[in-house]
C-alpha cells in the first residue's frame, strides 16, 4: 500500500461495460474533487504515476478507466457529438485517432510553460500533447532463438522467414490491425517508412505469421515459447515484463525504430477541465517525467545515457518519431484505410 492517499477502490477485473478493461480509483473516497481519466495505458503501469501525483493532494480522487484504443476513440467521439460529459482527460497510444478527435473539435485548449516546452512534433494546436516516449521493438525468446539468429533489423527478420523450412514459420506474431488502433498505426507508419514493408507482408503471409491482440498476451506467448518472436511490440510493456523474466529479449531495430508518444487530450465537455490541465502539466514537469521514466513510459535507446534496450552490433539505431500532426489523418482516410486492410488481410487471412 502506498500510503493513505493511494487507495484502489475498484476490483482489477474486466467490467461488464462494452469496452472498459479495468477500472480503479486512487485517493480518498470522500475527496472534494474528482478527475476522470480514460486511457489505453495499463492501469498497473500508470498506478505509480498517479500515486506520485496525488501525494500531497488529499482533496483529489482520480478515477481511472483502461480501454482498448478503438473503443476509447468511439466513446470519446460519441461524447463529443452528443455534447455530453465524459472523461476529463483522454490518453491513447492510437495517436492518429487522437488527431482526428482534435480535428473534429472535441478538444479544449490549454497552454502552459510545460506544454510550450514540448517539441513541435509532440504538440498540436495546444489541444494534443505527446506525454511518453516508447519504441516499437522486436521481442524474442532468449532460450529458443540462437544469438546468431536474433533479428537486429527488418532485413534480418526477412532472412529468418525466407526459407521454406524456417523454424519460425507460424511462430512470429504482431498486433492485429483490425482490433488494435495502435497496431494499425504502427503498421501504417511502417508502410510509409520502410522499403521492407512489402517484403514483410509477403513473408508474414507465406510463413503463417499470427496477427493477434494485445501487448501482454503477445509478450507472454513469446516468453512461454508459443511464439519465438514478435514484431512491433511496444517497448515500454516489454521492458516492464523483462524486469522479472530472463527469457525475454528486446531489440530496437537498427534500420529504424518507430518512437510513439501517447497523445493526451482534454475533452471540451469534461467537467473537471482545471484538474485535467493540472494533471497534464504534472506529466510534463520534471517530477512527472521522472515518474513516467520510472514506469518505463519514457524509454532511452542504445547510445543514449541510461539506454535500456539491446544495441545492434556496429550500428546506431535510427529513430523515427511518430509526430502529432494532421498528416496522421491520412491513416484514417476511408479509401486508404480500406486498401490497407485489404493488403493486410492478404497476409493475415485468419485471425485467431
Amino acid at each position: 500500500m502506498i500510503g493513505l492517499l493511494f487507495v484502489i477502490l475498484a476490483a482489477l477485473a474486466p467490467t461488464v461495460a462494452a469496452a472498459q478493461e479495468l477500472t480503479g480509483s486512487f485517493g480518498l473516497p470522500n475527496a472534494d474533487r474528482t478527475l476522470t481519466i480514460r486511457s489505453t495505458t495499463d492501469l498497473a503501469v500508470m498506478a505509480p504515476v498517479i500515486a506520485s501525483y496525488l501525494a500531497g493532494r488529499p482533496d483529489l480522487r482520480i478515477d481511472y478507466e483502461q480501454w482498448g484504443s478503438n473503443d476509447l476513440y468511439e466513446l470519446t467521439a460519441l461524447n463529443c457529438r452528443n455534447e455530453e460529459a465524459g472523461a476529463d482527460i483522454v490518453v491513447s497510444s492510437a495517436v492518429h485517432q487522437m488527431v482526428r478527435l482534435v480535428n473534429d473539435g472535441c478538444a479544449a485548449t490549454h497552454r502552459s510553460d510545460f506544454t510550450a516546452a514540448l517539441p513541435a512534433q509532440l504538440r498540436w494546436r495546444d489541444e494534443l500533447w505527446g506525454i511518453s516516449r516508447e519504441p516499437a521493438v522486436i521481442v524474442y525468446n532468449r532460450e529458443r532463438v540462437p544469438a546468431s539468429e536474433v533479428p537486429r533489423s527488418r532485413f534480418d527478420l526477412l532472412d529468418l522467414l525466407r526459407p521454406e523450412d524456417s523454424p519460425y514459420r507460424g511462430r512470429v506474431a504482431t498486433y492485429d490491425i483490425e482490433t488494435s488502433g495502435l497496431g494499425y498505426l504502427l503498421a501504417f507508419a511502417d508502410s510509409l517508412e520502410a522499403s521492407t514493408f512489402g517484403g514483410l507482408m509477403e513473408s508474414f503471409g507465406r510463413s503463417g505469421a499470427v496477427a493477434t491482440c494485445c501487448s501482454a498476451e503477445i509478450i507472454d506467448a513469446v516468453i512461454e515459447g508459443r511464439y519465438l518472436l514478435a514484431y512491433n511490440v511496444l517497448g515500454s510493456y516489454a521492458l516492464a515484463r523483462a524486469e522479472g523474466e530472463a527469457r525475454l529479449g528486446i531489440v530496437a531495430p537498427a534500420d529504424y525504430t518507430l518512437i510513439l508518444s501517447r497523445g493526451a487530450m482534454i475533452p471540451n465537455n469534461g467537467p473537471a477541465r482545471r484538474e485535467a490541465a493540472a494533471y497534464l502539466d504534472y506529466l510534463l514537469s520534471p517530477a512527472g517525467r521522472k515518474a513516467l521514466e520510472d514506469a518505463l513510459l519514457l524509454v532511452r535507446l542504445d547510445g543514449e545515457e541510461g539506454g535500456l534496450l539491446e544495441s545492434p552490433p556496429d550500428a546506431q539505431t535510427i529513430q523515427r518519431p511518430i509526430a502529432l500532426t494532421p498528416a496522421l489523418l491520412v491513416a484514417l482516410d476511408k479509401h486508404k484505410r480500406g486498401l490497407f486492410r485489404q493488403r493486410w488481410r492478404a497476409a493475415f487471412p485468419v485471425t485467431p
